[in-house]
């Protein structure tokens, strides 16, 4: 939810398009917020999903997470709103890949995580970033694509 509601940046690159099926995705769970049907995601509707997950936000926070995204200022997230955060979002997942990716292999390595863990001041032992990669990597290349990546 939180990564949803992210402020966009500029838009130097066209928007990754989304699949029928991450479509879907994205409907199901504008659905699971919309509790009354009404088409939009309203302060109280997004208050008790935030809470759902954990988290204790109060009345102003809310309207500031909607305003962030609440393109026509009405006050709601519309689906069109709700899906355009979510492209952002995939975005800048794709752009923290190409981070971790710094040699364009198309796959996150073990050296590229533990160059990053160092650059961040994050004290993992290789253990602890092999496990991370393991965890990640789905299909057995020794390292996370982008589709473990965005699994992940």
């Amino acid at each position: 939810v939180t990564r949803a509601l992210r402020t966009p940046r500029k838009k130097a690159n066209p928007k990754p398009e989304l699949t029928e099926a991450q479509r879907q995705e994205i409907r199901e769970a504008f659905e699971l917020f919309d509790t009354d049907g009404s088409g939009h995601i309203e302060v109280k509707e997004l208050k008790v999903a935030m809470r759902a997950l954990g988290f204790e936000p109060k009345k102003e926070e809310i309207k500031k997470m909607i305003a962030e995204v609440d393109k026509d200022a009405t006050g709601k997230i519309s689906f069109s709103d709700f899906m355009t955060a979510e492209k952002d979002s995939k975005e800048e997942i794709l752009k923290a890949f190409r981070l971790f990716d710094d040699a364009g292999t198309g796959k996150i390595s073990f050296r590229n995580l533990k160059r990053v863990a160092k650059e961040l001041g994050v004290n993992l032992t290789d253990e602890e970033l092999q496990e991370m990669i393991d965890e990640a990597d789905r299909d057995g290349d020794g390292g996370a694509n982008q589709q473990n990546f965005f699994a992940s």
